[in-house]
């Protein structure tokens, strides 16, 4: 199996609105994304939205520079990784480790 990987990328994130435009940019979410938890969770969990590659091929989303929102925010970097655990459609993987 192959993957395909896709970069959401937090620097300089220190809030849920920005966390929601950056997913949005980063992800190319399509325009009637909600920029709400609840419209995040359901476009994670949109196979539709990340079926595009060839047959097999499994979405990876990895998200890097996390730790300043979630030090700034972690009420919301809590919710946030609650919606990435949940996402049906890809996996979700947090970069770890210094400038990665």
């Amino acid at each position: 199996m192959t993957a395909r990987v896709v970069t959401l990328d937090l620097d300089g994130v220190t809030d849920k609105a920005a966390l929601m435009d950056r997913s949005a940019r980063d992800l190319r979410l399509p325009e009637w994304f909600g920029r709400n938890w609840d419209a995040l969770a359901d476009v994670l969990s949109d196979p539709g939205l990340w079926s595009g590659g060839a047959a097999g091929e499994e979405t990876v989303v990895v998200v890097r520079h996390w730790e300043r929102y979630a030090q700034a925010r972690p009420d919301e970097w809590a919710t946030a990784r609650e919606v990435f655990a949940q996402a049906s459609a890809l996996t979700v993987a947090l970069a770890l480790g210094g400038s990665s």
